[in-house]
């Protein structure tokens, strides 16, 4: 991709970040005038406290991953120079700092800090046999918070930043894991794929799903105990998850990607087909965490009445 596309995806990422700042900027002052008939102090405590919530979701991971060094695995077969080893020694430095390395790595990774020569092979070993196997378990665990958080959630707005800020943090970990970030353009593609995901979040709260899936889907949940009557909130949780799990794959893409120049069609792919591999394992762990009294809220009284009398 020439300079002009790269521009293109950095501005296109910078201009989708501020479009959400504002829609948060927006829903922080409509409901910080609805409390102001409480006080002007509990108004200014709520924008105070809203502040410090959007520096901690949002722009710190933020930080954490621009600050972070852009690193492409097929530089470790380059010819080495100055700077290669310069980000090496910073990559590994990053890594060391990641408690969940086994210690094996982590001497590893020492002893490559003192033949630098080495460090670039030392590298790659980690890559292949320690990260990449453990970036599903982020991907995982974020992607069942999404589930949780929205399908508990009844509003949609709520829903947009509860996406927007766990997909964050999942990318911030997954760079924090690597120790190493994408680089700036495809950052901008995945702020791109982070928004729309949001915004999908936020219009799936005014969906019907029983119009939607077919009489076979259906039938089947309502065999299955205590889904029946929120079996609307649990698909709108998986829909994000998976929409989650997706954001998380072409990041790891991105992160892996060996230096080569990826199609949409190739991400589009890999990522529909590695979604799909790991939306069964967070929709069973996520189902096994909603708790009866949860069950119970989304409950009509009808239904609870019914449950009571049998």
């Amino acid at each position: 991709m020439n300079k002009k596309g790269k521009f293109f995806w950095i501005l296109i990422g910078i201009g989708l970040f501020i479009i959400f700042v504002l829609m948060i900027v927006s829903s922080v002052i409509e409901v910080g005038e609805r409390l102001r008939s409480f006080g002007q102090v509990v108004e200014i405590t709520f924008y105070v406290l809203c502040a410090f919530v959007f520096y901690f979701l949002i722009v710190n991971p933020i930080r954490i991953i621009l600050f972070s060094p852009s690193f492409s695995i097929q530089t470790t077969f380059d010819k080495d120079n100055g700077k290669s080893k310069k980000v090496y020694k910073k990559v590994a430095l990053n890594m060391l700092k990641n408690p969940d390395l086994s210690e094996e790595d982590k001497e590893l990774l020492k002893e490559g800090l003192k033949d630098r020569t080495e460090l670039k092979h030392q590298l790659q070993h980690v890559f292949d046999h320690s990260i990449k196997n453990s970036l599903n378990k982020i991907i995982i665990k974020n992607a069942k918070t999404v589930m949780v958080s929205t399908a508990i959630s009844q509003n949609g707005r709520l829903d947009l930043f509860t996406v927007m800020a766990v997909n964050i943090k999942m990318i911030k970990e997954l760079v924090v894991k690597c120790g190493f970030r994408p680089s700036f353009k495809n950052l901008g593609k995945l702020t791109a794929n982070v928004f729309v995901t949001a915004l999908i979040a936020e219009g799936l709260e005014d969906l019907d799903f029983n119009e939607i899936f077919p009489n076979s889907t259906k039938n089947f949940l309502s065999d299955i105990p205590f889904i029946k009557p929120i079996a609307s909130s649990i698909m709108q949780g998986i829909s994000n998850a998976l929409l989650t799990i997706r954001v998380g794959i072409v990041t790891r893409k991105y992160l892996f990607s060996d230096g080569k120049e990826i199609t949409k069609q190739e991400v589009r792919k890999y990522a529909l087909k590695e979604s799909l591999k790991i939306l069964p394992v967070v929709i069973k762990q996520s189902l096994s965490v909603f708790p009866d009294r949860i069950k119970k809220m989304f409950t009509p009284k009808k239904h609870a009445n019914e449950a009571e009398s049998n």
